[in-house]
């Protein structure tokens, strides 16, 4: 826990308070509660027990040491009940201050500029995104929504294309690895025409016409590409 707060001892604050307050905060932090910042006072006397005030991600947590440093106060103020953060600055330190939105008003002085900047910059951020919350899962469904309406579109897009080129009739590798003899152009109707004496529009036609047939189950795989063979053999 100790080396975790480490590196809020880089703007002044005092270490034997800061070690004081972390050693009890890892009994106080709620599940998902994150430290941000700890200021500490310095006032311009020497101050054995200064106050300190801890930011989280949940809440702001006011530590004021008791009885000789054998004891200490915690106050804390979640976000939700925050009304503003305000920070003025003095000739020695800062004072910072909040108020709840029971208009009661808190405040603690002669925290270093630099902590106290730090701290007002912290909570008017938590403050925004209690405003403006920005939530992840929303984005991601947002997203997971508008890539399932593509897909669909894209799906819809395919089903209803038509064959335009004879690069496309022409499948990219075998589907089936049996072989079939070939099969005479069967004479569906009397007086039907011979491939031989049809054109090459009327070819392609005859062809889609089987493709159909393929894509509805109505023949196999091998006697398709036996049409197909037959046919592209006369364009």
């Amino acid at each position: 826990m100790k080396e975790q707060f480490k590196k809020f001892l880089n703007e002044e604050q005092d270490p034997k308070a800061i070690e004081k307050i972390t050693s009890k905060l890892s009994d106080l932090l709620m599940k998902g509660e994150e430290v941000g910042y700890i200021a500490v006072q310095k006032k311009p006397a020497i101050t054995v027990f200064p106050d300190s005030i801890v930011l989280t991600n949940k809440r702001i947590i006011i530590c004021e040491p008791k009885n000789l440093g054998l004891s200490m106060d915690f106050t804390d103020y979640t976000w939700d009940n925050i009304a503003g953060a305000f920070v003025k600055e003095n000739i020695l330190g800062s004072e910072f201050s909040f108020n709840t939105k029971t208009d009661f008003s808190i405040s603690i002085d002669y925290i270093p500029k630099i902590q106290a900047r730090k701290i007002y910059t912290y909570a008017k951020e938590q403050l925004d995104l209690l405003k403006n919350p920005v939530s992840v899962s929303n984005a991601e469904s947002v997203q997971t929504v508008e890539d399932v309406n593509t897909f669909e579109d894209e799906v819809e897009e395919i089903e209803t294309e038509e064959v335009t080129s004879f690069a496309e009739i022409l499948p990219a590798a075998p589907v089936y690895t049996e072989t079939f003899e070939p099969v005479v152009q069967p004479q569906t109707q009397a007086g039907e025409r011979k491939l031989s004496e049809l054109s090459k529009e009327e070819l392609f036609d005859k062809l889609q016409n089987y493709k159909k047939l393929l894509d509805n189950g109505l023949i196999l795989q091998g006697e398709y590409d036996t049409y197909k063979k037959e046919i592209l053999s006369y364009m």
